[in-house]
């Protein structure tokens, strides 16, 4: 998808969702309303997401989505952050672009861990027995 035809999603979403705010009152309807926007954001984004990635792409998000949402995250925000700027020129991303974004993503939020053995030689020497 060019910038255009995201822009023109989001502003003709944007005005539906806004009609529907002007439609409903009230303390309850507040939350129902929330809800309801939230999950619309959520459907929105899945249908950019479709529309970004190749089956099989897909297919390897949402296995990682569901084995590390916070990483899944990550990684949407970044291919839809990536498809607003125009960075993929109106292609499909496929599963070997997404392996290597993987790769930069695991890369930049890598935890090293080191462990310190603290070796007392008197307490721990089973010789002196």
């Amino acid at each position: 998808m060019t910038d255009s035809e995201l822009d023109a999603l989001r502003a003709k979403r944007l005005a539906e969702l806004q009609q529907q705010q002007q439609h409903v009152g009230g303390n309850k309807n507040d939350q129902n309303t929330a809800e309801e926007q939230r999950q619309q954001q959520e459907d929105m984004r899945n249908t950019m997401l479709s529309s970004l990635l190749t089956q099989e792409a897909r297919a390897r998000l949402n296995t990682i989505a569901l084995t590390k949402p916070e990483k899944g995250r990550m990684v949407e925000d970044i291919l839809i952050q990536n498809a607003r700027r125009g960075a993929f020129g109106g292609k499909k991303v496929n599963e070997e672009q997404l392996i290597g974004l993987l790769e930069q993503v695991s890369k930049a939020t890598e935890k090293t861990t080191k462990v310190n053995f603290d070796r007392r030689r008197a307490a721990l020497d089973s010789d002196s027995d």
